[in-house]
Order: C-alpha cells, then sequence, then structure tokens
C-alpha cells in the first residue's frame, strides 16, 4: 500500500513521499522534519493511524499539519470517528489514484509565485 501511495503521488509531482513502516516509526519521523501533509492508514503495527492523529492534534508542533486516512474500514461510525479526531479526509481502499491525488492537493499549502518547484513532503 505504501508503494501505491507513492506511485499515485510521485509519479506526477503531486508530492514527495515520505514513509514509514509502523505508526511508531511515524511518531519519531515527524519532528526530524516540517510535514505538509501526513497519510496514514488506521491499521498499522504499534501504534495505529487514530493514535497517530490524536498524538498529531494534541501537539503544537503538528496540531496544523492535514491528515489524511486510508482504509479498509467503510463504516460510517470509523469515518465519523477518525474525523471527530482531526482527520481531514478519509479514504476507503480501495480508492483510485486520482481520488488520493485530489485530496492531497486540496490539503496541501498553496505556494506563492510559481507552481514550479518542490510541492511538499507527504509521509
Amino acid at each position: 500500500m505504501r508503494a501505491f501511495v507513492r506511485a499515485a503521488l510521485e509519479e506526477d509531482g503531486t508530492a514527495e513521499v515520505v514513509e514509514a513502516q509502523s505508526g511508531f516509526e511515524a511518531l519519531r519521523l515527524l519532528p526530524r522534519e516540517k510535514f505538509d501533509i501526513v497519510i496514514t492508514d488506521i491499521n498499522m503495527p504499534d501504534i495505529n493511524g487514530l493514535e497517530l492523529i490524536a498524538f498529531m492534534r494534541n501537539s503544537p508542533h503538528h496540531r496544523s499539519t492535514p491528515c489524511v486516512i486510508i482504509s479498509t474500514e467503510a463504516a460510517k461510525r470509523d469515518r465519523d470517528r477518525a474525523m471527530a479526531l482531526g482527520a481531514n479526509a478519509y479514504l476507503t481502499k480501495p480508492f483510485d489514484p486520482s481520488a488520493l491525488r485530489e485530496a492531497v492537493q486540496k490539503l496541501l499549502p498553496r505556494e506563492s509565485g510559481s507552481d514550479q518547484g518542490d510541492s511538499g513532503d507527504g509521509g
């Protein structure tokens, strides 16, 4: 799934992607650089995506970082819970790569001036 997300976002320059293999690794990566957006799955080893978002929303350094959840959990209650915790978008697997690109583009900060150059980091 991480390779699918990377390919969907990097193939057309939507975003530069930094991967974490687990929720714990994501927590270790967050303080190392500023990420423009975080994409997480609900079901991850160690710390799940909902716990990751809860941590981010309680951190002054990451509170405003947009978060997209991708998950096999399609029930309305799962989506509602994720959004209540602070997710900005929720995609249910399987999803079309264009849906992911669209969600990310809506949430990425707009750059002033030219639209060339680095479009931001994803994680």
